[in-house]
């Protein structure tokens, strides 16, 4: 009876201990909470050097900032990095590996609107959360309702009625002609994203009265563009408007110059054209004068324009993506989309979910989402946020979300639309040193 009345000694004793031990411990030592994030992008494959590998590397450079500086209301944040390899498949496959193997509490992340449209279905039928930094496509979530799937980015068609409403802004002052005499072709990859694009050239086109000569799509795998090169030339577009990825960009301009394609302006929309580094890596100076439509970069957003704090988050994040990628020519949009849509989770809907809901799971997540109501200049892109509910017809869509045109003059790009934002006047006629250049 000594022995055992002993032994219970001990052990109340042993846990006395370390229960004074914990206490002085900081909490995330003593026991250290984590949430699990699936980040998912495509590292391999056309889509990486489209500028999916730079939305991962702003992803990260965003995660490791909040985790060293404490996480998220004591938890850490375990991200696990996943390789779509620029297939629609994969995607699906490596969403259903981190829910069921990996046992991640939420999906973060995706490239390409090909891989959202299905991997958002299928991250919904398992009620996880799926916080969508970049793939634009309007079919994604419109008219699907659900209930999980959350995007903070501007969605497709917004990137194709910015161009051509610039373009009928423009048309008699830059062009010399009326929008109705103004010849514009829309190419564009044959994929959810290019589809979605091409749909609002053509809507804004019609709303300007544009002259839309072509409208043509193509497999962004296609080993040669020479016929819809030879198509364009046929048609006499004044402007080109563009929607692809970095590989199938490259071929067209290549084949296009091969082949004497002339034209006044062009304009592309995101993706490849957004990844300037690559762009002129491929065509050099070939493409001084192009434009593009994406999200402002956050290294253009004017400081005085942003909530307090937040412009210091911007000039981190710059010095985090110098790092890693040393001679970078040009600050890529890409990497401060991704960043700037991965700290509006982290400071917004995490937080609140947590303290509010009570939780990390996919309802807690949802509500949370529901309830961000974040002004213009609260966020590094300078937009604000605010989601639409499930009963709508973009049920999880940031309706304060929207896409700037920039021009890029001498490896340096400038915003030219909307006028709100204008940098810079833009030149809408390519000069007679441009290959392209309509003599």
């Amino acid at each position: 009876m000594l022995r055992r009345g002993l032994a219970r000694l001990v052990a109340a004793l042993a846990l006395i201990v370390a229960a004074f031990i914990a206490m002085q411990l900081p909490p995330a030592m003593a026991q250290e909470k984590k949430i699990k994030i699936g980040v998912v992008f495509d590292l391999t494959g056309p889509f990486a050097g489209g500028g999916s590998e730079l939305h991962n590397l702003g992803v990260k450079i965003m995660i490791d900032y909040v985790n060293a500086h404490g996480g998220v209301e004591g938890y850490k944040i375990d991200p696990i990095y996943a390789d779509a390899q620029s297939k629609p498949d994969v995607a699906i496959n490596e969403a259903v590996r981190l829910i069921e193997q990996e046992k991640v509490d939420m999906l973060l992340g995706f490239f390409s609107s090909a891989e959202c449209v299905p991997t958002a279905a299928r991250v919904e039928q398992y009620k996880k959360f799926m916080w969508i930094t970049t793939c634009i496509a309007s079919p994604v979530l419109e008219n699907r309702h659900l209930r999980y799937v959350f995007r903070a980015q501007p969605y497709g068609t917004q990137w194709g009625l910015a161009s051509t409403a610039m373009l009928t802004a423009y048309a008699k002052e830059a062009f010399g002609k009326d929008p109705k005499d103004l010849r514009v072709a829309i190419i564009h990859e044959d994929g959810a994203y290019g589809v979605d694009v091409a749909r609002g050239n053509a809507e804004g086109a019609a709303k300007g009265g544009l002259n839309v000569v072509l409208n043509e799509g193509y497999s962004v795998t296609s080993p040669d563009l020479s016929s819809l090169v030879t198509k364009l030339k046929r048609a006499r577009p004044d402007v080109i408007l563009h929607t692809g990825y970095n590989p199938d960009i490259s071929l067209f301009l290549r084949q296009a110059r091969e082949g004497g394609l002339r034209f006044q302006a062009l304009i592309g929309h995101g993706a490849g054209y957004t990844d300037y580094n690559k762009l002129k890596a491929s065509a050099g100076n070939d493409v001084n004068y192009f434009m593009d439509v994406d999200p402002i970069s956050i290294w253009d957003v004017k400081p005085e324009a942003l909530q307090p704090g937040l412009a210091a988050l911007t000039k981190m994040v710059g010095e985090e993506y110098k790092k890693a990628k040393p001679d970078t020519v040009m600050l890529s949009a890409h990497v401060g989309m991704a960043a700037s849509n991965t700290y509006l989770f982290l400071s917004q809907v995490l937080p609140r979910a947590i303290k509010t809901y009570g939780g990390i799971d996919a309802e807690a997540l949802r509500k949370a989402a529901l309830d961000v109501d974040v002004p213009e200049g609260g966020t590094l892109l300078g937009f604000g946020a605010k989601f639409e509910p499930e009963d709508s017809v973009m049920a999880g869509q940031n309706t304060r979300a929207y896409p700037v045109v920039v021009q890029y003059v001498d490896d340096k790009a400038y915003v030219v639309w909307p006028k709100a934002l204008q940098q810079r006047e833009p030149v809408l006629k390519l000069p007679d040193s441009s290959p392209y250049a309509a003599k």
